[in-house]
């Protein structure tokens, strides 16, 4: 509603340390996985309906953005993301809500020329130890498969 303040973000705010873990490769039946150290620090704005995030992995080369604005006529969340090597583009953004305790958002995009779904879904938000993952599905969401997991910590 209209000057309701939202609070779904509220815990991700400041300074985090998170330990990732992504697939090598994406949607070919591998389980080879590898880890890296990441830092993430968020800011949330906008009466709650605003959330920006820094993650940052040096021995990655890696750094992105991810901007959140909720929509409070709609009763959703949009999420985009965009890293260092997204060439000024920020990715379709994955579209949801917090359920329970569970924030679950998707969309439909490309993965090196494969129509997919793509998932987030943070979990364990109301512990000391949030966790996020990636998913993507190629059959329109009846099965996934996880590709990226963050779980983060305090610093």
């Amino acid at each position: 509603m209209a000057g309701m303040r939202n609070s779904d973000f509220d815990f991700l705010t400041g300074h985090w340390t998170s330990r990732q873990r992504r697939l090598v490769k994406a949607l070919a039946g591998s389980d080879e996985w590898y880890e890296f150290d990441a830092t993430l620090d968020c800011q949330v704005l906008l009466d709650g309906n605003g959330v920006f995030d820094v993650l940052r992995a040096p021995e990655r080369d890696m750094e992105g953005l991810t901007l959140r604005l909720y929509n409070p006529d709609e009763g959703v969340w949009r999420i985009w993301w965009a890293a260092k090597t997204s060439g000024g583009q920020l990715d379709v953004p994955v579209v949801g809500r917090f359920v329970d305790g569970v924030g679950t958002f998707e969309c439909d995009d490309t993965w090196e020329g494969t129509p997919i779904r793509v998932r987030y879904r943070w979990s364990e938000v109301d512990t000391p130890r949030p966790r996020w993952e990636q998913a993507f599905s190629t059959d329109g969401g009846q099965t996934w498969e996880v590709n990226w997991v963050a779980t983060f910590s305090r610093s």
